[in-house]
């Protein structure tokens, strides 16, 4: 991992502050005095949080705004935002987040909603923190105890998985995310093989014809070795073109999947509602939307049977919590993205959502390592199987900064696998 870098002097500051001055009376002296970002790498994942501090001593909310790929571009963005917030109430969350996403003019992508979701849940957990309430109690309370939760399994072989899946169901999973590997790096959620296509431009391409071969062997493995009560589930990748997800979908509905991942690439979700109607088994998309409204079309054109994104990309909980909404009027039940590039707030964000939605369906979990720990004191854990929310205010997670420093982030290995990602032809394929 490269070294920290120095601090950037911030833009020079031209405009009136009364420009952006509090545009009406609150019920409260409160204000923002800061907006920061907090970027930190323990499992060498960059990890960004927003830390908005406020004019009550010791008063601050923590919000994710991670983008991993491109997280030095979030931490310049905020710089922009920062001006907007500094002297405003917080209790004005709604307002405060339509200032910040109008004001860039062009809006629903990535790295400005990254920043609206870490000001977002920033905002709640200081709404949280002042109530003295979990900030669930401010979502209306629960109904339900806790959110059921999967984790991944994957290996080079079905063996290897099936080993693993074995061990997380001893841990108490119910539902476990299946992956196995064919030739090369390009397949997902599980090593690579030994094999090599002999024959190809790319020995360790990704080739769809080997993977729509090997995943009903999968799933017809796991059936036989896991026994009929775990539910399985399996991500796609966005890998597939939309006749062949059919063609995988109906390969597999003997093994009862809990849901298909990401079936098809943002590019062509148009074809999703033909997709998800031939489908016998469950469609999960959502992963790769950038805004709310991308992720409310998949709703209401009734393109997916589970809504998947990453609150940290889609404007943060107030967004989640309108989907939820929407998904429970639609029929289409919530399965938040949660891995390893969301951070503990995100996580403590999330299942706030869960345990207050009706629409919940599950919720993706992660097993985070000692030092993650060590810099979000508070955060919760996977017991059992389920992950419960916090009854502390605010989201119940802090961050401490003078460990969170000892893991600076590099650029994203992502990036790297990226490159790696061919077809046997050596044409890249969207990762």
């Amino acid at each position: 991992m490269s070294e920290p870098r120095p601090q950037q002097p911030r833009p020079t500051e031209s405009t009136p502050p009364e420009t952006f001055a509090q545009p009406w009376e609150a019920r409260s002296d409160v204000r923002i005095t800061d907006v920061r970002a907090i970027v930190t790498a323990p499992e060498g994942i960059p990890l960004v949080v927003i830390k908005i501090e406020t004019s009550d001593d010791g008063l601050h909310g923590l919000g994710c705004a991670t983008f991993t790929q491109r997280w030095q571009a979030v931490v310049a963005y905020l710089e922009h935002v920062r001006r907007l917030l500094i002297g405003r109430y917080p209790g004005d969350i709604e307002d405060l987040l339509r200032l910040v996403r109008f004001s860039a003019y062009w809006r629903e992508g990535p790295v400005g909603n990254n920043v609206l979701s870490g000001v977002d849940m920033a905002l709640w957990d200081i709404a949280g923190k002042r109530a003295g309430a979990p900030v669930y109690e401010l979502f209306g309370g629960r109904v339900r105890a806790a959110a059921d939760v999967y984790l991944h399994a994957g290996g080079s072989t079905v063996e290897e998985t099936a080993d693993e899946a074995r061990e997380l169901m001893a841990s108490g999973l119910r539902h476990v995310r299946i992956q196995t590997g064919q030739p090369g790096i390009g397949h997902y959620g599980a090593p690579p093989t030994a094999d090599r296509y002999t024959w190809a431009k790319t020995p360790t391409g990704w080739r769809a014809e080997e993977y729509l071969r090997r995943t009903p062997a999968l799933f017809a493995r796991m059936r036989e070795t896991l026994g009929e009560e775990v539910e399985l589930l399996h991500d796609v990748h966005s890998r597939l073109t939309p006749k062949t997800a059919v063609l995988l979908a109906r390969s597999l509905e003997e093994y009862r999947p809990f849901f298909l991942e990401d079936v098809l690439a943002p590019e062509f979700w148009d074809r999703l509602p033909a997709v998800r109607d031939a489908s016998p088994v469950p469609i999960a998309v959502g992963e790769l939307a950038t805004s709310a409204s991308d992720a409310a079309r998949l709703i209401r054109t009734h393109a997916v049977d589970f809504i998947r994104c990453h609150l940290s990309d889609i404007g943060g909980v107030t967004a989640g919590r309108r989907l939820a909404v929407l998904a429970d009027l639609e029929g289409v039940r919530t399965a938040w993205h949660s891995p390893g590039d969301a951070s503990p707030v995100a996580v403590a964000a999330a299942v706030a959502l869960d345990v207050t939605s009706p629409a919940f369906g599950i919720q993706e979990g992660h097993v985070y390592n000692e030092a993650t720990h060590e810099i979000f004191p508070g955060m919760i854990d996977i017991v059992d199987g389920w992950l419960t929310p916090s009854d502390a205010p605010g989201w119940g997670v802090e961050i401490d900064e003078r460990a969170a420093a000892r893991f600076p982030a590099g650029f994203s290995g992502h990036d790297a696998w990226a490159a790696g990602v061919r077809a046997p032809d050596g044409a890249l394929v969207a990762p």
